[in-house]
């Protein structure tokens, strides 16, 4: 497990597009958006919009702190009103992870999680919950490595999954893989930032299938307190650019902040570590985490 760090363009999603060069145009058949699985996720935005509220969008690590224990969180937020579900894929470097989920992640692999077993648990997860699009994140050394990622998107479109977040692949390095997904009927998500220039904020969202994944802040998942004024602006500029909905991560953790995030436009907000938190230190305190998805889900209606 590597050291908890910072980087100045998470998951990938941020590297700028140098100044005065335009962003590259996307290949003939490129991006996701229609396939199956983002047909799903669209249809997930559509109900809650229709609802007059933005999309709950939960985290849960897969394995944390074991199988069963895991599969009983993501239930449990999916009850108290999650409209789609993301689903950590535990990995040994995970850089764009804060300390909560990389001890979460580092727990759930000395308890046995590997890719398979986190397969299993997609299959579970979208047998009992099928009406809620799931969405595992990863990171390209799983599901890509050398190859062209076909097996494992494979597996997990096979296992209930709707799209996928890779959160180090960037659209550049993302067609060979997205031409994979829409084969298999997976929505590949990708990620903006705070960094990102308008010109590739504009080639991403054309990019990504589902939804599009804005984080609020330079860094790297964790709990706040509060929320970056600025992150009013980067989601008014990023809806203006984007065809697929717009969701918002990182540092998202109270009711508050949710509301602040809808006021501003958020078609979806995404909370992890507060959830992870409110499993308490043994990762079992499954109600806790229904009862903070809950809240959350009552703080985002418009």
């Amino acid at each position: 497990m590597t050291a908890h760090r910072s980087i100045a363009a998470p998951h990938g999603a941020a590297v700028p597009t140098p100044t005065g060069t335009a962003a590259p145009s996307p290949r003939e058949g490129s991006g996701t958006a229609d396939t199956p699985g983002a047909r799903r996720i669209a249809a997930a935005f559509a109900r809650a919009a229709a609802d007059g509220r933005a999309a709950l969008i939960p985290y849960v690590v897969a394995g944390y702190p074991d199988h069963d224990t895991s599969l009983a969180a993501a239930l449990a937020a999916a009850d108290a009103g999650a409209d789609l579900l993301e689903v950590g894929l535990p990995y040994s470097d995970p850089l764009a992870d804060g300390a909560t989920l990389q001890r979460a992640t580092t727990a759930a692999i000395r308890a046995g999680a590997t890719l398979d077993r986190s397969v299993t648990l997609i299959a579970a997860i979208s047998s009992a919950r099928p009406d809620v699009p799931l969405v595992p994140m990863c990171y390209a050394n799983q599901i890509i490595g050398g190859g062209d990622g076909r097996v494992v998107a494979a597996r997990l479109a096979e296992a209930g999954a709707s799209g996928v977040i890779v959160a180090d692949l960037t659209p550049d390095e993302g067609v060979g893989f997205e031409s994979v997904a829409r084969e298999v009927g997976l929505a590949v998500v990708y990620l903006i930032a705070p960094t990102t220039t308008p010109a590739r904020r504009v080639e991403v969202a054309r990019r990504s299938g589902g939804f599009l994944y804005c984080v609020s802040l330079v860094g790297v998942t964790g709990a706040r307190t509060s929320l970056p004024p600025s992150v009013a602006g980067l989601v008014a500029a990023a809806k203006s650019d984007s065809p697929v909905p717009v969701a918002v991560g990182f540092g998202v953790s109270t009711p508050d902040h949710v509301q602040m995030l809808v006021a501003a436009g958020a078609d979806g907000v995404i909370v992890a570590s507060a959830l992870v938190d409110a499993l308490g230190p043994d990762g079992r305190d499954v109600t806790a985490l229904g009862a903070l998805v809950a809240q959350l889900r009552a703080a985002t209606a418009r």
